[in-house]
């Protein structure tokens, strides 16, 4: 699995020809991210969190997806600008790809057949708090929201996959993030 993840092209937000494979080495948290939802403010801990850790390895890389509500309907330079300017975003951000349904992006084709089940650490599993807004969910394996977090280790594995409402400073993923961080 690794090294299909880190072969699968990809563009960086900025429009350069890019893969994860930059990252080798590297523990990753990769988050299809929206500018206009109610997560939206899951930027600020993002950014926060990968602060914390890019140190030690960590590279949180954000890939916007409007698949959701059309809750990421700007341009790339408008994300980027969006991201910069309200939530002083520094990691990796990436070009808006599709990440549901038959034109899903082949990264997260790879990365939902490695982790087919999020794992939801709120009382209230999301799909149930979507439910209550009459919101129509996708049936599992696929993303269920914006702001869903797959957790890769240094070797290229996907080893977690958490709920969209998994705040980045969630103990359950702070603890994921620190486990992997702590392998060589």
């Amino acid at each position: 699995m690794s090294t299909k993840i880190y072969d699968i092209p990809l563009r960086k937000i900025t429009g350069e020809d890019a893969s994860l494979g930059e990252f080798k080495g590297k523990v990753l948290l990769v988050v299809n991210v929206a500018s206009k939802c109610g997560l939206t403010p899951q930027y600020e801990g993002l950014e926060k969190i990968f602060e914390q850790y890019r140190g030690q390895g960590l590279v949180v890389a954000g890939f916007p997806a409007n698949d959701f509500k059309s809750q990421e309907p700007g341009t790339e330079a408008e994300i980027q600008a969006f991201c910069t300017a309200n939530f002083g975003v520094k990691f990796p951000m990436f070009s808006k790809i599709t990440v549901v349904g038959p034109d899903k992006h082949p990264l997260y084709a790879a990365l939902i057949a490695a982790q087919p089940k999020a794992v939801s650490v709120s009382d209230l599993p999301f799909r149930e708090k979507l439910k209550g807004y009459g919101i129509e969910t996708n049936a599992d394996p696929e993303l269920l929201w914006n702001f869903e977090k797959f957790l890769v280790s240094r070797a290229g594995e996907v080893v977690r996959r958490f709920a969209p409402d998994t705040q980045p400073d969630a103990p359950e993923l702070v603890a994921a993030i620190e486990a992997e961080l702590a392998k060589e």
